[in-house]
């Protein structure tokens, strides 16, 4: 069974039970708790596919996961340098991404500072494009994995109250998660300094609302997600500093305690240890961060298996 589209471009235009499907497939690629020593699943089902990742933004977990994820499914995976592409002597993304296309590739999997970037390679392309984040519009896969992460741990994603910290304006994380959890009839509280936030994604869903106070928003949080501070998308200085961001927004231990005794720490990574959070936090029992990464492969392979396998019309 496939998703019933072509590509994955966000949440926005998933439906509840597209995304039920995703997850459920994902939990089939994760490791079995019984079996920690166990090697990853793996498998031919994409033998003689092939994917290509172009990411025009830097990445270390979103790039690697992605690869590592076609590789256990048995796709060819190539990556493209954006370094070293003809992107440098001019030529244009949807010149490159054409160029590509008639290779016969399978899949396309971009990440682009422009917003709508994967949207417009989409309309142009045959293959597959599966949007690995684009400006501060939408990380799809992001979010699919916070939510297989909570869902390992809080066993359900309706109903729960999910705060997200930090730099919201500029998050395509915040933005994804909003989307989908909203879905699921959770609570949403987005949180962080006035010049940070964007109201725009309360008209997402009645559940998503905006609070500036970090010691009001935590208050029996079941899930606590802190965000970059998106310093390399910011035009304009919208803080006075770091330093000064940290004293009212950084997640410490107790600050956290406002949280429900059993709420779990996400970030999204890469982490600003002491500005967005404390090592303790980061580090500590709470903390669900390794667990994101890991469930980022498992995600990865259930998008790239239902788009490349099945009957998507």
């Amino acid at each position: 069974m496939g998703l019933g589209v072509r590509h994955l471009l966000g949440i926005e235009n998933l439906t509840r039970k597209q995304i039920e499907l995703i997850l459920s497939t994902a939990q089939e690629f994760q490791a079995k708790p019984n079996k920690p020593d166990a090697p990853p699943p793996r498998s031919n089902l994409l033998e003689g596919k092939t994917v290509v990742t172009a990411f025009f933004e830097a990445s270390t977990r979103t790039l690697m996961s992605f690869e590592i994820a076609a590789r256990r499914l048995g796709a060819d995976i190539f990556h493209v340098s954006t370094e070293l592409s003809s992107i440098v002597k001019g030529e244009t993304l949807l010149d490159t991404v054409t160029n590509l296309d008639a290779m016969r590739i399978d899949a396309l999997i971009i990440r682009h500072a422009q917003s709508g970037a994967p949207h417009a390679v989409a309309h142009t392309v045959r293959a597959a494009v599966i949007n690995a984040g684009d400006g501060a519009h939408e990380h799809p896969t992001q979010a699919l994995l916070d939510a297989l992460t909570i869902l390992d741990y809080r066993k359900r994603l309706d109903g729960l109250k999910v705060v997200l910290v930090g730099d919201i304006r500029h998050s395509r994380v915040a933005r994804s998660n909003a989307l989908l959890l909203s879905k699921f009839g959770s609570l949403v509280v987005l949180c962080g300094p006035a010049t940070l936030i964007s109201r725009d994604l309360e008209a997402v869903a009645p559940q998503v609302t905006t609070i500036t106070k970090l010691d009001e928003a935590l208050e029996d949080a079941d899930v606590v997600i802190g965000l970059r501070l998106q310093k390399e998308r910011q035009k304009e200085a919208l803080i006075p500093s770091v330093k000064d961001y940290s004293l009212e927004y950084r997640l410490t231990s107790e600050r956290l305690r406002r949280a429900k005794p059993d709420a779990i720490v996400l970030h999204p990574g890469p982490l600003n240890r002491g500005a967005e959070m404390t090592s303790e936090v980061a580090d500590g029992p709470q903390s669900r961060i390794l667990t994101q990464v890991a469930n980022g492969v498992a995600v990865r392979m259930a998008v790239i298996k239902l788009l490349l396998e099945g009957g998507n019309g």
